[in-house]
């Protein structure tokens, strides 16, 4: 350790930027998932030259490297499962630089998405992903888990944004993929298989972003069901009348009833569902997709379909949807956050079944989520100090993720996979599938040093979330 330390020390000037005392590792060995590790090292980069520094000798004494934004990941993506060295890159925010001539931004690793999305503003543009944690998730992370958000149905999620990127190797070479232009095919697309691989093939040192011009006008509505699995239909059938909204969310009673305790916004609590609505474009464009809304949530048997009448009542609706997670943890401690996701006409199957699952196993059950592109979030609240709760809990999780994969799902739409879905890779993509992304991972990091631990199932592994 004291070899490693020094050597560290040669890199990062700034003593103040590396830690070893137990009560600032602490800080570094969980997140916002399950499970506790200890890192050796932390270190803060504020420079690729540093970065790369620290990669090579990392490399060279086979030390594993975890990069990390601000722990907001609901995966595991970045905890020291090996010990060694906890890049922490949340502290490079140095560059954020927005061309408005050629709609883009240029970021480090550890702005956020709000921060970019506030500059872009001031030059009439946008950055659309918006993961519920944009003002505090760091670009990186967004980027390492390929983050989606209530935009992504019509905006799509980060991958679709990023042009170029700069990235340290696992062997501390710095690469550039793709640039400024919108068109490249220039060899392999290594910029599209960065994104997305959880920091285990590079550390993303800079990125180039596109923006999008900002929409002339925006409207909410809020539908209202008696039953979630008629939600369900209204959201296929929104999208099947070739209306794509900029959100399509959806909330269950419990998550409705959840918000309203905690801080009271005057939704509705008699109901089965409600869905929140965003459209967005021209003012008399929007007018008609509202009266098509309505007749569509009407049809499917909607209760009420409602229209926020000034931007203040717009904003309470969203703040609402945004709550929910807060909200559900003040009912019991322990929340597990999936993001299960399936294709838009299996939408109201999942619901079905998913109240099946809640009912089988006795768990608090609460659904959420980006529902017009089948991303939703079937959230459990549980005390994880109740063992026997915890296991039906597990059993429960299983059964979610078997069931998206039956309906032609997956196991993550935006959360990654990390520690915690590992052992059902497998499951959804088969020995031969797994075996191919294992290929990649040796050939770009031979030493197995960058983000060791994640995405693949260790030998005998299953999903835990109880100590006994």
């Amino acid at each position: 350790m004291n070899q490693i330390l020094q050597l560290l020390k040669q890199n990062i000037q700034d003593d103040a930027r590396i830690f070893t005392e137990k009560a600032d590792l602490v800080s570094y060995s969980f997140d916002a998932s399950f499970g506790s590790y200890m890192p050796e090292y932390v270190v803060q980069p504020l420079t690729t030259e540093e970065v790369a520094a620290v990669i090579k000798l990392a490399n060279t004494h086979k030390v594993p490297v975890y990069p990390r934004g601000q722990g907001t990941s609901l995966s595991g993506g970045p905890l020291p499962v090996r010990g060694g060295i906890v890049l922490d890159l949340s502290r490079w925010t140095s560059k954020l630089e927005i061309d408005a001539e050629n709609m883009l931004a240029i970021v480090s690793p550890g702005v956020t998405a709000q921060a970019i999305n506030d500059a872009a503003l001031l030059h009439g543009l946008i950055y659309p992903p918006d993961p519920s944690s944009m003002n505090i998730a760091t670009i990186g992370g967004n980027l390492a888990e390929n983050s989606g958000g209530p935009k992504g149905l019509k905006y799509g999620v980060t991958k679709d944004y990023v042009i170029g990127l700069e990235v340290v190797t696992p062997e501390g070479n710095v690469i550039r993929t793709g640039g400024k232009t919108m068109k490249n095919v220039t060899g392999y697309d290594l910029t599209k298989l960065i994104v997305g691989s959880e920091g285990t093939l590079g550390v993303i040192t800079e990125a180039i972003l596109r923006l999008y011009p900002k929409p002339e006008a925006t409207e909410t509505l809020m539908a209202q069901f008696d039953d979630i699995v008629d939600a369900g239909r209204a959201i296929s059938s929104i999208l099947s009348a070739g209306i794509i909204p900029a959100k399509l969310e959806i909330m269950d009673k419990a998550s409705v009833e959840a918000v309203e305790a905690y801080r009271p916004s005057g939704l509705p609590t008699n109901i089965d569902a409600l869905i929140l609505i965003e459209l967005d474009g021209h003012p008399e464009a929007i007018k008609d997709e509202i009266k098509r809304v309505n007749d569509v949530c009407i049809k499917e048997n909607a209760r009420a379909v409602q229209i926020a009448q000034t931007k203040e009542e717009a904003a309470q609706l969203w703040q609402a949807r945004k709550l929910v997670s807060p909200a559900i943890v003040r009912l019991k401690p322990t929340k597990i956050s999936e993001d299960a996701t399936v294709p838009r006409s299996k939408i109201p199957e999942m619901f079905q079944r998913l109240k099946e699952i809640r009912e089988k196993y006795n768990v608090d059950l609460v659904v959420f989520g980006h529902a017009g592109d089948g991303n939703l979030h079937p959230n459990i609240i549980a005390d994880e100090r109740d063992a026997e709760e915890m296991r039906r809990v597990e059993k429960a999780v299983e059964e979610i993720f078997r069931t998206a994969i039956e309906l032609g799902g997956t196991l993550s739409g935006e959360h990654g996979i990390g520690t915690l879905k590992a052992p059902f890779m497998e499951m959804e993509l088969g020995a031969v599938g797994v075996d191919m992304m294992k290929r990649i991972k040796q050939a770009w990091d031979p030493n197995d040093i960058l983000n060791p631990g994640k995405i693949f199932p260790e030998p005998n592994q299953r999903f835990v979330l109880t100590n006994d």
